[in-house]
């Protein structure tokens, strides 16, 4: 049986369903494996898509659960467009670029949005109340909740977003939708939104009158399935090359690279993790001092990566406490806003790549490796499209920026939004009236 704890009293322990459907633990810490398994790369033989990796991944982290048995069947659900890996033909050295912008929301949140979903739909198969889920966003979380959770009849969706601080085309895909999902533009930051999360799950009076959970990457239900497209990279380029890839990863929350860690910690052929972050440098600064100094968050082109307060650092120290290992496993480097806008410039001249702003951190970042030596095969994550931020990047690269489909057919529809104060009161008030 495995079993989940909190990272913040190993004693409190729960199974896979009900850490996916409570979200947080009653501590407030964030749900972690009891214990890792431990996979080889020949355990994957004969497996190299996504639903067949998942389930073969993943089953270990269901072991004794429900889930467990309908687990081929959820990944079936959630793994139905690709996670390419492209090779960067014109890059400076070996390197590839891992797209993880071809689901419905065209970003990467849409693996382990539809995942979740999947999961609770058999969760709550038999539940006699409605599950409210909260999601507080930078910019793509949102958008791929509400895509995954849409006219489900067994949930509402409340979506939290900063006013003002995402991209046009991110906040049309944020309040598209209606029905069982509302959409709120908080006057505040990311980290307001995310900070009234965390206080409506420990209000009492929430809690009597509404079933509350989480979709963002404090769920470990986000964060399981999020491996999966880390263990296919890893385990496509091991068997061309017999070398361990190494990943550069644009990093907000830590979610997307906690994932990629895990991955490399249950034994996938990972390599170096480097992770790129814009100005808000909790995450580099911690990493160089070892003090863990939280701050208000800065905004910056790279919108979806605007956090001063990273709630997956939790889970980073849990699984390295010791700060001398931890430096050890990953590193971090700042990319400012006029290196994105170099970088994208750049590359769409001589790579004839376009970049979302925040794949052009690690694309920049992949330049400052190889220009102090690094050696390998860099992948370089690219987590949105770059239509998603088309005003940047096409004033950048001066040519327009395809529209996916998919993308097109969200922003056709008419937007339904509401403002809110950036407070536990307001963000009850809502919950309350609509109980």
């Amino acid at each position: 049986m495995q079993y989940y704890i909190s990272t913040r009293d190993s004693t409190h322990r729960v199974s896979l369903s009900e850490a996916i459907a409570h979200g947080i633990a009653p501590d407030g810490g964030l749900y972690i494996p009891e214990e890792f398994p431990r996979f080889m790369a020949h355990d994957f033989e004969g497996l190299s898509e996504l639903p067949e990796i998942g389930a073969h991944l993943l089953a270990p982290f269901a072991e004794g659960d429900p889930l467990a048995e309908t687990l081929a069947e959820i990944c079936r659900e959630a793994f139905t467009f690709p996670a390419p890996l492209v090779p960067l033909e014109r890059a400076p050295a070996p390197a590839s670029v891992l797209e993880l912008f071809h689901g419905p929301t065209s970003a990467f949140k849409d693996f382990g949005a539809r995942f979740l979903a999947a999961s609770l739909e058999r969760i709550r198969r038999d539940a006699d109340r409605k599950l409210t889920i909260l999601v507080a966003t930078s910019g793509d979380t949102g958008a791929a909740v509400a895509a995954a959770f849409h006219n489900r009849p067994w949930v509402e969706v409340v979506v939290l977003y900063p006013k003002g601080l995402v991209s046009q085309r991110q906040a049309h895909q944020l309040a598209c939708w209606g029905g069982n999902v509302r959409t709120f533009a908080v006057r505040g930051t990311f980290d307001d939104c995310q900070r009234m999360v965390k206080e409506a799950f420990l209000d009492p009076s929430l809690a009597e009158s509404h079933q509350l959970s989480s979709a963002n990457s404090i769920n470990v239900g986000r964060l399981l399935p999020q491996m999966v497209y880390y263990a296919r990279a890893g385990l496509e380029l091991w068997r061309a090359t017999g070398r361990r890839p190494n990943f550069i990863i644009p990093t907000g929350n830590l979610g997307n690279a906690l994932a990629c860690i895990w991955a490399r910690h249950i034994g996938l052929p990972i390599g170096e993790i480097v992770l790129a972050t814009n100005a808000n440098q909790t995450i580099c600064d911690f990493l160089r001092t070892g003090a863990w100094n939280p701050r208000p968050s800065v905004a910056t082109l790279a919108s979806a990566m605007d956090v001063g307060n990273p709630s997956n650092m939790e889970r980073l120290r849990s699984l390295h406490p010791q700060f001398e290992e931890l430096q050890t496993q990953i590193s971090a480097s700042s990319v400012d806003d006029i290196e994105i806008r170099a970088t994208i410039r750049r590359d769409a001249h001589e790579l004839g790549q376009l970049w979302c702003p925040h794949t052009a951190t690690a694309a920049k970042v992949f330049r400052r490796l190889l220009a102090r030596g690094a050696k390998g095969h860099w992948v370089i994550v690219s987590t949105a499209h770059p239509a998603k931020f088309n005003d940047i990047v096409e004033a950048q690269a001066g040519r327009e920026v395809p529209l996916p489909p998919a993308l097109a057919e969200l922003l056709a529809r008419p937007r339904q939004e509401k403002e809110l104060d950036a407070s536990l009161d307001a963000l009850r008030a809502e919950l309350q009236a609509s109980a």
